[in-house]
């Protein structure tokens, strides 16, 4: 890759393995980079240990999203989804163990995929994208069994509540939906910037970033970033953030969030911003928050650089892997 597609490089998504030990990031070429968490936290580490162990094609368009199951990556590129399994690729062997696409309506359609998500309690793959539709797949199969339609525009983000058997979308059309899984109808909608204390007319109404915890879900995108409660579906804190806000995380008694801007903020459930760390890239993607090791726990960011920010410690940058 020459120098003027390193300076335009953006990641957009990332996963850690199971053990925890390393780091699957997707950028805007359609490549994946996998980084060995475990070298580069080494008090060894050199400068080569902040590089990947491996980098390879995964997808024609951009690597919109990653997730990580048991065993294997699954990363979505324009129409497709891929499967590598974890062992293979920390071999360094890149042959996708399945590729599959979902039943769209017309062959000449490729429309991307923004999201992806696993529901345990049936073993599925949630699948939201361009064509306005959530696709559920059956991940022992491999056979697409159902589609959730509702949405007016695409998909940017989807959660799954287990617990309640529920799925909930977030879509440019600036609807959250809530689904029930069992009979794939859409139990309620939740068009965030029709209330006047989200809504943010000059950003838009489209529903970028969505997550859960118990009864609780945090969104925004054109609107501003807001926690619900889910029971009586009411918004409850409005979280004073500039700009549009591309992922937030429920981490402890905080939500972490990045979007427009080069700032990780942390905010209090309450609605106050305790603070925003700054990080490597202009504009922030994507953040993700590696529980699967107690040796490796770290946070780390990406967004337009070539550089991911990796944080041992929430109020600072350790240090930067390299795409």
């Amino acid at each position: 890759m020459g120098p003027v597609e390193h300076l335009h490089m953006s990641v957009f998504s990332q996963s850690f393995s199971p053990c925890g030990r390393f780091l699957a990031a997707g950028n805007n070429y359609g490549e994946i980079a996998v980084f060995s968490l475990s070298s580069a936290l080494s008090p060894d580490a050199t400068d080569l240990s902040q590089t990947p162990i491996l980098t390879f094609t995964a997808h024609e368009g951009p690597v919109f999203s990653l997730f990580s199951t048991d065993s294997h990556l699954l990363s979505a590129g324009n129409g497709e989804i891929s499967a590598w399994s974890w062992a293979e690729l920390i071999k360094r062997n890149t042959k996708a163990a399945w590729t599959r696409r979902p039943n769209y309506k017309s062959s000449l359609e490729i429309p991307e995929i923004n999201a992806m998500t696993v529901n345990p309690t049936e073993n599925s793959l949630v699948i939201g994208g361009g064509d306005n539709n959530i696709h559920i797949m059956d991940l022992e199969s491999g056979i697409f069994k159902s589609v959730l339609q509702g949405h007016t525009d695409y998909i940017h983000c989807l959660s799954v509540r287990e617990r309640e058997g529920e799925i909930l979308s977030g879509g440019e059309d600036g609807a959250v939906r809530i689904w029930d899984h069992r009979t794939g109808q859409s139990v309620h909608c939740v068009e965030v910037y029709k209330y006047e204390e989200c809504a943010r007319p000059q950003y838009g109404k489209w529903i970028s970033c969505l997550t859960t915890e118990s009864d609780w879900m945090v969104c925004g995108g054109g609107p501003s970033l807001t926690l619900w409660h889910l029971r009586s579906m009411s918004p409850t804190s409005i979280f004073p953030l500039t700009g549009c806000q591309r992922q937030a995380n429920f981490y402890q008694d905080m939500v972490l969030s990045v979007g427009e801007g080069q700032c990780v903020s942390h905010c209090h459930l309450g609605g106050e911003v305790k603070a925003q760390i700054p990080c490597t890239p202009h504009s922030l993607n994507t953040l993700a928050l590696n529980l699967n090791s107690t040796d490796n726990r770290v946070l780390t960011v990406g967004g337009s650089s070539h550089q991911i920010d990796v944080f041992t410690n929430l109020s600072y940058r350790t240090f930067s892997l390299s795409f």
